[in-house]
């Protein structure tokens, strides 16, 4: 997986100079929308709305907009959609499991885009069940190196209840149970440590080892989904080398 977070990582960094900033945008406001809605819009007394407003802002999305969604979503002002989340299954290129994490206000539309993104690009949707299995839902928070070392950040966390530290290249990523999630991010803060972003997602318990060809394939149907507007995050259970990484950005 570290592969595929390490890729996205990159991804990332690339998208704030291209038309893709919009689309990050677009979901990073539906979250904190979302987050308010279901805890209140109080960032003090919502974990979630504070991650997500965190989130947005390292990712320079304008403050009034993030202020906004915070409104709309906790009932200061009128306005936002009934967002659903809901989770598609599938295979990619090489039987890779995919699962597809969607907010929708539009069930059919949502399903109908992802299912064109997937068959266009070697892959098949699948059961309810017949993927996710595949993996389990974790705590994972990034935070950049800043001369860090990981002994440094995880003399930090342990305590928290990290699970393990992994080196993405230029971030680290922590990973932890969903419910130590905010002690890991609080500890973090206790020791002045900044953090980029802490939000519960998927990691997968088997892998995939992918060659060049089947890595190039699999990021092409990832970065198809996420060109999708009702398309949160995308979790696959490819993992990629750092060598045929670097063979990818060449």
């Amino acid at each position: 997986m570290s592969g595929h977070s390490k890729w996205a990582t990159t991804k990332h960094k690339k998208a704030g100079i291209d038309a893709k900033r919009g689309k990050l945008f677009a979901k990073l406001i539906k979250n904190i929308e979302v987050a308010a809605r279901t805890g209140g819009g109080d960032p003090g007394g919502n974990p979630t709305l504070y991650d997500a407003i965190q989130k947005a802002r390292k990712s320079s999305v304008p403050l009034d907009n993030i202020e906004r969604a915070r409104k709309r979503g906790g009932g200061e002002e009128a306005g936002g959609a009934d967002w659903q989340t809901i989770m598609y299954e599938g295979y990619g290129p090489g039987g890779v499991a995919v699962l597809v994490e969607c907010l929708t206000d539009n069930r059919n539309r949502a399903a109908g885009e992802v299912r064109v993104a997937v068959t266009r690009n070697g892959g098949n949707m699948a059961d309810p069940g017949s993927v996710s299995y595949l993996f389990g839902r974790k705590g994972v928070v990034t935070l950049e190196k800043n001369g860090l070392s990981e002994d440094d950040v995880l003399g930090a966390v342990l305590d928290a209840g990290a699970e393990e530290v992994n080196d993405l290249g230029e971030e680290f990523e922590i990973i932890s149970d969903p419910s130590d999630l905010i002690a890991v991010r609080t500890a973090l803060q206790d020791a002045g440590i900044d953090y980029d972003s802490a939000e519960s997602g998927f990691q997968p318990s088997v892998s995939v080892t992918a060659d060049a060809e089947l890595a190039r394939k699999v990021f092409k149907l990832v970065d198809a989904l996420e060109d999708c507007d009702d398309v949160q995050n995308v979790y696959t259970n490819v993992d990629v080398s750092d060598e045929i990484l670097a063979e990818l950005d060449a």
